[in-house]
């Protein structure tokens, strides 16, 4: 029996003005269609936080800093088990273009429920809703 694979994937939650990005997955993908933070696999021998740069360069051509990590959460099949990383990171230089994704907004404490968001994303959606401005402004260590 084969040893059930690890996928470890970064997910950026890149805030700008107290907005954060979010961007939709191509309607060819899995879950194509859904909105996400950007990010995605990590790469052998990469840390998570140069995963993010990368992926969200090649998404929206937008450079960003990892600042404070989030947490973690897992989900997977049988087959296959994912790891999400999730980092709050700011917006450096660059405008977001939908390179590598279908399309990208930034959204608002009042108005990111309209999209909707993979899976894995919900699951930190209601946390980060209660506690926007303090985590944007950077003067929490939560959760």
């Amino acid at each position: 029996m084969n040893p059930r694979e690890t996928i470890d994937v970064g997910c950026a939650m890149i805030h700008k003005n107290g907005q954060i990005l979010i961007a939709q997955r191509h309607l060819e993908d899995s879950f194509g269609g859904y909105w996400e933070f950007p990010g995605g696999k990590r790469e052998e021998g990469e840390t998570i936080e140069d995963c993010l740069k990368r992926e969200v360069f090649e998404e929206l051509g937008i450079r960003i800093h990892p600042e404070r990590f989030w947490g973690q959460r897992e989900h997977g099949t049988p087959e296959r088990k994912i790891r999400l990383f999730f980092y709050f990171c700011r917006w450096e230089k660059g405008e977001p273009a939908a390179l590598d994704c279908k399309d990208f907004k930034w959204v608002s404490q009042q108005n990111i429920r309209q999209y909707p968001l993979l899976p894995g994303d919900v699951e930190v959606l209601e946390d980060l809703i209660c506690h926007w401005a303090e985590y944007l402004s950077g003067s929490s260590s939560r959760p």
